[in-house]
């Protein structure tokens, strides 16, 4: 028998590998098939079953293609209805791998075709749960993303209560829970950074699991608090439900050489985007195409390009470091952004050596940042941290302004000034400044290290002080 965890970094997202004798499972895919298909060839298995927690959100999942290239049955629970042939399995379906099997539990409440499954060995043991979005370590699927005309939020948190004190903490303490997400996902927020945990502990610090909690109290508690979905989570829900382009023609086209002149051309063009891809210290030490966008692929690229491209249909183009282009689109396709045309040749150094020029972000380390602040900055300093970070920490004298809702606070921005932006470590403040950039702002500069550095510095803080009740 194996189970792996497959984690990918950037969604914060864990898909599963099952085999035995011969036969494999796969639990919750990306959009990409080929690692998955690698893996059953190295065991010299046949992948029999794709199975789906749910209808995915946050990112575009692969059980499609992969069903077309394997011949593996796709599986959802009771109420899932897409676009393409699939078994509807019933709460209590068991299904066979090699020698284990698969339960669905049937767990609505994050979306109502929400289901777990129970592996169990050949000798009867339950080693472990696929809680999907159900159950997470440190916390539970939010109950807002399936709402619908006739079932609201506080309806689906109930039924989420149900799901968890029926089918999941019924289970063995020891059995191990494998969710699909983990901290830095938007599914959930209160996710812890381990991946797996025993129910048993989950029961012990899991805030939602406890004992004595009703459901009214169960509800209050998770339908608060809720930040407003990324905008791209109801297009990826869709795509989940229908049949895509298959990635092997998004890897192919997004993938094609494009030369500076050429690439200058698209890049004037009103309708496409140009997003460059490189390292913080390539993006700012070598400069990139006027008017792009800077979302780096080392960083939390997915969920951004989501939650900042409007159109889910953008036509795309970028700039990458060499080599990194297949992972690029790659990483574009997981999040339904498939309109990418291609990537400029030889990179930023063909581009200069054709003799265009190139927009600098201005860059300043925390002590300068620090001394501009002593000094009486004449720039306007703005955090563009989230705002719950913000509140909990940050700088006297600079002004929130959340990179998560830009385009919608952007009329605030006023292109004569001059900015100085920070965040937690350098990563969201340049892709902020680029878009300030991009769209005007001539005076743009990034500290360099964001927040963590500048504390470093000494400046005067001002912390958050929970209020205490006198007795």
């Amino acid at each position: 028998m194996k189970v792996e965890q497959l984690f990918t970094g950037c969604l914060a997202e864990m898909a599963y590998y099952i085999h035995s004798n011969g036969e494999a499972a796969i639990i919750d895919p990306l959009r990409e098939t080929e690692p998955y298909i690698e893996m059953a060839k190295a065991d010299g298995a046949k992948i029999k079953y794709v199975f789906l927690t749910h209808f995915h959100a946050d990112f575009v999942s692969g059980q499609v293609d992969l069903a077309k290239k394997t011949g593996a049955t796709i599986v959802f629970g009771p109420n899932a209805n897409p676009n393409y042939d699939i078994h509807q399995g019933k709460d209590g379906e068991e299904f066979k791998i090699g020698a284990l099997t698969l339960k669905l539990l049937h767990t609505p409440g994050h979306t109502m075709e929400s289901s777990s499954y129970l592996l169990i060995d050949e000798k009867g043991n339950k080693p472990y749960v696929f809680t999907g979005d159900c159950l997470f370590i440190g916390d539970v699927g939010r109950p807002d993303l399936a709402v619908k005309s006739d079932l609201t939020q506080e309806d689906l948190a109930g039924h989420l209560f149900d799901s968890l004190r029926n089918k999941i903490m019924t289970l063995p303490d020891d059995i191990i829970v494998y969710p699909n997400h983990g901290a830095g996902s938007a599914c959930g927020k209160n996710m812890s950074s381990e991946t797996f945990d025993t129910l048993g502990n989950q029961k012990k610090t899991n805030y939602a699991l406890r004992a004595d909690m009703t459901k009214e109290e169960f509800i209050k508690e998770v339908t608060t608090g809720l930040k407003p979905a990324p905008q791209y989570f109801g297009n990826n829900v869709r795509m989940n439900k229908g049949i895509n382009t298959s990635i092997d023609e998004i890897l192919k086209r997004g993938t094609t050489p494009i030369d500076a002149d050429s690439f200058k051309e698209m890049s004037e063009q009103e309708d496409i985007l140009v997003v460059d891809t490189r390292s913080k210290e390539l993006y700012t030490e070598e400069g990139t195409v006027p008017g792009a966008w800077y979302i780096g692929v080392e960083g939390g690229f997915a969920p951004w390009v989501g939650a900042l491209i409007k159109d889910i249909n953008q036509k795309i183009i970028f700039i990458a470091e060499e080599g990194r282009e297949h992972e690029v689109v790659t990483r574009f396709s997981r999040v339904g952004y498939d309109n990418v045309r291609g990537y400029l040749r030889g990179g930023i150094h063909s581009w200069l050596a054709a003799g265009h020029k190139v927009d600098k972000i201005g860059s300043i380390s925390a002590i300068k940042f620090a001394n501009k602040l002593k000094e009486g900055a004449k720039e306007v300093l703005l955090d563009v941290r989230k705002e719950s970070e913000y509140q909990s920490e940050h700088v006297n004298g600079v002004e929130n302004f959340p990179l998560d809702y830009i385009h919608t606070n952007f009329a605030e921005i006023k292109p004569d000034k001059e900015y100085v932006l920070h965040c937690a470590s350098g990563y969201r403040s340049l892709i902020a400044a680029s878009i300030f950039m991009a769209n005007g702002v001539k005076n743009v500069t990034d500290v360099r290290g964001g927040f963590k550095d500048i504390k470093d510095t000494g400046v005067e803080l001002t912390e958050y002080v929970c209020p205490t009740t006198l007795l």
